[in-house]
């Protein structure tokens, strides 16, 4: 196992910090003053000047698109070359977008890239990946237990020339934000399959298409997450084109596969990013408060948090570049327990490490934006792509099925 970083990936962690240093960290402020601002006029859904400014100078820079494994449209990375590039962008929540790297983009791109004929590629994945537009991906839904897809009830109806989709999603992550054109979305052309892997299927929706309705957005612990945000929706009667199923009928749960396995691996790079930034906080806060005659940093209990959480984050971080390496060496697929492993311990670990900066804090740490903000979003991530639970039933049937196996080979 080796995670040397190649010259390549080297230099564009050079690049890619310097960029970070010189117009994210200076431009945080700007970023959700703008927010703020718009939300103040009635409208926090507005795009933010200081994001599209800043698009332009990454794409100038060359820091673009950087996600795309193997493809001519991207920078060429491997998973295991993109991983310590994503964990650089995590440490600001908003700094993937600058870079054409943010989720559900990301995802979308990829299942674009992989799974839509031409004609969909040029009216769809060409601007997304010239950050023209952004796109939304529509499968959970608050009816049903979605941890559990195969109990997705949304319809897609074949009628003619035509595919009918009818059902209510939420959580669907981007749809709130103008710039949104384009759904990804799951349903059921064949319910009445006795594979219940085989009901499902994906096609590709416009937002403007009739029918598509916007109820309301989704707040996380309180944070509207402007102008992105996240949905609930209805699709009644939403007619599009036969040639928008991706892949054909009954191929939904193959390409979830091939799409949440990066999707996963993507927001545990972040999260690591985030866990670093927050013990650098922790760190920083601890050196200059004083209590019961020394600082803060040398208090026993400090010591051991400071020490648990660079162990913690070293440990997510060696599991998920272990990942992204088996994902890049023997597939998605085959990588299936890795993926789970890190989908279950880097949120944790960084809900961790964020609730210890926050505790060092004192009660400035109830106040500071950064630290409640990556706290409620490395908590969602304990839901959002699997809940916990399911992750874990996963990896115990798949740790079980090697004794099961050699039970078998002795009977």
């Amino acid at each position: 196992m080796d995670f040397q970083y190649s010259p390549k990936v080297k230099q564009l962690q050079e690049r890619l910090n310097a960029f970070m240093d010189e117009h994210i960290y200076p431009n945080e402020a700007t970023f959700f003053g703008e927010i703020e601002a718009n939300r103040r006029k009635g409208d926090a859904w507005i795009p933010t000047k200081i994001m599209e400014e800043l698009k332009e100078k990454a794409r100038a820079a060359g820091l673009w698109n950087l996600f795309l494994p193997e493809s001519t449209r991207g920078a060429g990375l491997t998973n295991l070359e993109y991983a310590p590039l994503c964990e650089i962008m995590g440490r600001a929540s908003w700094a993937p977008e600058v870079f054409n790297c943010s989720a559900p983009d990301t995802g979308n791109m990829e299942t674009l890239e992989r799974y839509a004929s031409e004609e969909l590629k040029e009216q769809w994945l060409k601007p997304l990946l010239e950050g023209k537009i952004r796109s939304c991906f529509a499968m959970t839904e608050p009816a049903v237990a979605s941890s559990d897809a195969t109990n997705i009830e949304s319809r897609i109806v074949r009628d003619g020339d035509h595919y009918v989709i009818n059902g209510r999603k939420w959580w669907s992550s981007g749809a709130n934000d103008p710039r949104c054109k384009v759904f990804i979305f799951m349903g059921k052309t064949d319910p009445d399959n006795p594979n219940k892997h085989l009901q499902q299927s994906m096609i590709v929706v416009p937002r403007d298409t009739p029918g598509v309705n916007i109820l309301r957005h989704l707040p996380v612990l309180g944070f509207d997450d402007a102008p992105h945000g996240h949905a609930e929706i209805v699709f009644e009667n939403v007619r599009v084109p036969a040639s928008n199923i991706l892949l054909g009928e009954g191929r939904g749960f193959e390409i979830a596969q091939g799409r949440l396995g990066p999707g996963r691996i993507h927001h545990c790079m972040r999260l690591i990013g985030v866990a670093e930034r927050a013990l650098e906080k922790m760190c920083k806060r601890t050196l200059t408060r004083v209590a019961f005659g020394k600082p803060v940093a040398e208090q026993t209990v400090t010591l051991e948090r400071i020490a648990e959480s660079r162990i913690l984050i070293d440990q997510a971080r060696f599991l998920v570049l272990n990942a992204a390496q088996m994902m890049d060496t023997v597939g998605n697929k085959a990588a299936l327990k890795e993926i789970g492993m890190i989908k279950v311990a880097a949120p944790n670990m960084a809900c961790q490490v964020i609730d210890w900066a926050i505790q060092a804090h004192g009660g400035g740490g109830m106040t500071d934006e950064f630290l409640a903000h990556a706290y409620a979003g490395a908590r969602s991530l304990r839901i959002a792509d699997g809940p916990d639970e399911v992750h874990r039933n996963q990896i115990g049937k798949l740790e079980l099925r090697k004794y099961k196996a050699e039970k078998a080979v002795q009977r």
